[in-house]
């Protein structure tokens, strides 16, 4: 069996901040575990037509590595060349396996080390592992009347087949969130008529992108203007928790209206507008930026279906709509998102004494600082419980993490201890901190359902306030809420 002192799973911005931060203390005996053939994780990964990044690109990327960007909010194939660039940079590549899906991990008492099991390859043990497979990692398909007898093509937008030609094609995407308000323009001049079943509509506002001339290119090449803008850009969209949390007055005068305004403006036909209009507070779900979303559902070959019209069953030929259509189908797209509040982790997480993650995390996940759980010694989940953030770069909140995962192996290898784990009193006390301040928001209180709440009704997905917080959290480095042996 082979050892090392670091296991980071998954390779994506989360596993290459993990590895770049333990390359940075000096620590080298690691290796990333990447159940792909490829490195890069979402941006690599999601190749769907019209993929894009929602939060602007200078401050959606990694502090220390800036870059050349074209535009405001890159695409997936400029984002995928930014992973890339990071991951030749580090040379990262020398320190990853790839084709290495994680079955199970076990915390083995005698030894004081996590067993790591993988599909056909040897198993390998660690002192330390560092989950960084992501929240949106692990699609869903729901399980329809009837979804496996469809003898046409159906795919996730997760795992797009780009050898299928759709034009002329009669198609059916099912969701209406952030993927399919990307997927949705940007196929639908190509069928012959697209379907759209949305279960829930979302608020959407004008997307404020723009391609960078090439003397504003040349200015941000300037590593101090570069860092301006991507300082104005978080401060700008910080002030957003003012109303996600402080005062939903403010959500509805300042954002609603004007995603109210966006309505009236692209669409025309009060039907439509019925469709599209949600009966919730905005930012209770993740709000879309889109200037193309809206023309979309106006062409005369797309159709949108509301609740209302949503899927009695899908047939061998298409589907069967609720108020009693049938639709003769080619194609049929999955854009039903992922398991990104109770299946944090994917794969079975054993512990001391037996625990089971999942039994653990069975009324709620759950961790201190969203990055550790009590009876997990030497594990360390990067996006985490309640580490998602709806108004900033997750990227922000990614490098914050690291800052408490780099103190709690300082402070076991500067001990000359083995182990380092959160006590049960320290991540009570914080998990009851972050849900009492999660009632305030309006992700919680807003009137909606959303992927952010797990099944227990707890928001899982987001944190209650402001990103500096968090941060300022992760650096200030308490030893008394540790077990260190």
């Amino acid at each position: 069996m082979k050892s090392y002192n670091v296991i980071i799973i998954g390779s994506g911005f989360g596993g290459q901040c993990a590895a770049i931060n333990l390359l940075k203390q000096g620590i080298t005996d690691f290796i990333i575990l990447e159940r792909r053939e490829f490195m890069g994780g979402t941006w690599c990964q999601n190749t769907y037509p019209g993929a894009a990044v929602d939060v602007q690109s200078p401050l959606y990327s990694i502090s220390h590595e800036p870059y050349d960007w074209s535009q405001m909010f890159a695409e997936q194939k400029e984002l995928n060349q930014y992973t890339n660039y990071v991951i030749e940079k580090y040379k990262l590549r020398d320190k990853t396996l790839t084709n290495a899906n994680v079955n199970r991990i076990e915390w083995d008492a005698a030894s004081q080390r996590w067993q790591i099991e993988l599909d056909g390859k040897e198993p390998l043990d660690a002192q330390f592992v560092i989950n960084a497979s992501g929240p949106l990692s692990t699609p869903v398909i729901p399980n329809f009347k009837g979804r496996d007898s469809f003898q046409g093509k159906s795919f996730h937008t997760n795992n797009w087949d780009h050898d299928y030609d759709l034009r002329g094609k009669k198609v059916a995407i099912i969701g209406s969130g952030a993927s399919a308000a990307q997927v949705i323009p940007a196929i639908a001049p190509d069928c012959e008529h697209l379907h759209v079943f949305q279960r829930t509509p979302h608020w959407v506002m004008p997307r404020a992108d723009r391609v960078f001339k090439p003397w504003q290119r040349a200015l941000l090449r300037n590593k101090a203007i570069y860092k301006a803008l991507r300082t104005f850009i978080y401060w700008s969209l910080e002030s957003r928790v003012v109303g996600f949390k402080y005062s939903k007055t403010m959500l509805k005068l300042v954002a609603q209206r004007e995603a109210e305004k966006h309505i009236k403006h692209q669409i025309k036909d009060e039907e439509l507008r019925r469709k599209v209009t949600p009966d919730y507070t905005i930012g209770c779900k993740r709000i879309i930026l889109s200037n193309t979303l809206y023309p979309a559902f106006c062409r005369d070959n797309v159709t949108l279906h509301s609740k209302e019209q949503g899927i009695e069953e899908i047939t061998a030929t298409g589907i069967k709509t609720q108020d009693g259509e049938t639709l003769d189908l080619d194609l049929i797209i999955y854009s039903t998102g992922y398991d990104a509040t109770d299946g944090v982790i994917s794969y079975p997480v054993i512990g001391r004494g037996g625990k089971e993650l999942g039994a653990v995390w069975s009324e709620f996940p759950r961790a201190y600082l969203g990055t550790t759980v009590p009876d997990f010694p030497n594990l360390f989940v990067v996006t985490g419980p309640n580490t998602g953030i709806g108004h900033t770069s997750a990227i922000f909140v990614i490098e914050a993490q690291m800052n408490y995962i780099l103190s709690a192996i300082k402070a076991v290898r500067n001990g000359n201890a083995k182990t380092i784990e959160v006590t049960p009193e320290a991540e009570d006390s914080y998990t009851t901190h972050i849900h009492k301040e999660m009632n305030k928001t309006v992700w919680q209180s807003g009137g909606c359902n959303s992927w952010y709440k797990s099944k227990s009704g707890h928001v899982i997905a987001m944190f209650p306030g402001f990103s500096f917080t968090y941060l300022r959290w992760t650096k200030n480095f308490r030893s008394a809420d540790h077990t260190i042996n």
